[in-house]
């Protein structure tokens, strides 16, 4: 039996990114003694004010069907949240709801790019940016984000690769899987592209809540010269450490959410009343999770830097938000890959940096997401680890020149 040309596009986006995740997964089922820093799963349960208001809507019959932008209440308080932290007035017209980042993500990137089309995509980035991408048809063109740039976006490297097929620019501020922020020059330096060159911003904002002491935050929906044409995701997934309700959105024009709409219609028809009201109460209030997440998410980087660099030859980039770090193990011998799955067999599970880009093989994305008796002791696995390898290292070289 045939199946249709999305499928085939995708077939190599699939599981594999998270092969070693996975196994970890399985030794650890298995009774195997793993530490797991692979995913970005918050560390803190559900706050039980959210959970209550889920329980207590679903008690109430709150278990119908869904207006198809998304219940009028959850559209207001975003509308509420946003203007109060976007500088600019939004609407409840502004936003269209879905179960999570990632569907409103794959939605909007259907809006706005097609077969023929190609988007540009800051490399490296999160592990199922291509996949929306060809899901849509349209190609993806990496734009290379670089350690000596602090992986930050160069308007320079997008405008070389600006082409009249261009439709739209992807951007993750703060980025996974780098802890990278663009400030406000930059954004406005990447905006002014857009519009000299007709094409779309898309930002994934997801860890906007995440961002570390010292560092800020700002989303090109505040720049009002280009609010047309800037579309924004986001969820409650991180902030509000609630990933397994799968409560999203995406903002934007009136003009697109209406185009849009009939897409997120035949999709799913508007997200889940009880989760809406859950999620409405959490826009409602500051985040009662986001500030000691934010807090432990940059001791831990701080830890892990200070000890790494101090104690082996590994390089720590230090994140300015999120919940991951990454490390250059080139020092070693390996690459990434094969340090992670060496690594695994020490006891911790880390991401390989191939998983997000072919510009990270020596490196690997580690989640600050564990708790800290936990992190200390697979931080100390990761140095003996670091240790041996490069003392092998180096012997091997003084071999070769005896």
């Amino acid at each position: 039996m045939k199946t249709t040309d999305v499928t085939a596009r995708l077939a190599s986006l699939g599981g594999a990114k998270w092969d070693l995740h996975l196994a970890a997964r399985d030794r650890v089922a298995a009774g195997a003694d793993i530490v797991e820093m692979t995913i970005g799963e918050p560390d803190v349960p559900v706050p039980q004010e959210l959970m209550q208001q889920a329980i207590a809507s679903m008690q109430a019959g709150r278990t119908g069907y869904s207006d198809g932008r998304g219940e009028i209440n959850l559209r207001r308080a975003l509308a509420a949240r946003y203007t109060a932290t976007r500088g600019r007035q939004f609407e409840p017209d502004n936003f269209l709801c879905f179960p999570g980042t990632q569907t409103a993500l794959f939605a909007a990137m259907s809006g706005v790019a097609q077969q023929g089309d190609e988007v540009l995509v800051g490399d490296p980035m999160y592990a199922t940016y291509e996949g929306v991408v060809a899901a849509s048809g349209a190609a993806m063109v990496p734009v290379p984000l670089t350690p000596e740039h602090g992986f930050r976006m160069q308007a320079a490297d997008v405008a070389s690769r600006i082409t009249p097929r261009t439709r739209a620019l992807l951007l993750t501020s703060p980025h996974n899987p780098t802890g990278a922020i663009l400030d406000r020059e930059e954004l406005i330096a990447l905006c002014e592209l857009a519009k000299e060159n007709d094409f779309w911003i898309i930002s994934d904002e997801v860890y906007e809540q995440l961002v570390f002491e010292g560092a800020k935050f700002t989303s090109p929906l505040s720049l009002p010269d280009y609010a047309d044409r800037v579309i924004a995701v986001s969820s409650i997934s991180k902030s509000h450490a609630a990933p397994g309700f799968r409560s999203g959105w995406c903002v934007g024009s009136k003009a697109f959410c209406d185009a849009l709409l009939p897409y997120s219609e035949t999709m799913l028809f508007g997200n889940q009343p009880f989760i809406a009201d859950m999620t409405e109460l959490a826009l409602q209030r500051d985040s009662s999770v986001a500030e000691g997440m934010r807090t432990r998410f940059n001791r831990r980087a701080q830890i892990l830097a200070d000890r790494v660099q101090a104690e082996t030859a590994l390089q720590v980039h230090r994140p300015e938000a999120g919940m991951f770090a990454m490390i250059n193990v080139a020092a070693t011998g390996l690459s990434g890959d094969a340090y992670a799955w060496d690594l695994l067999d020490q006891g911790v599970a880390v991401m390989p940096g191939s998983a997000f880009s072919d510009s990270l093989t020596s490196w690997v994305r580690v989640a600050l997401t564990i708790e800290d008796t936990d992190f200390e002791l697979a931080l100390n696995r990761i140095i003996s680890h670091a240790q041996a390898k490069t003392q092998g290292q180096t012997a091997s070289a003084t071999q070769g020149v005896a």
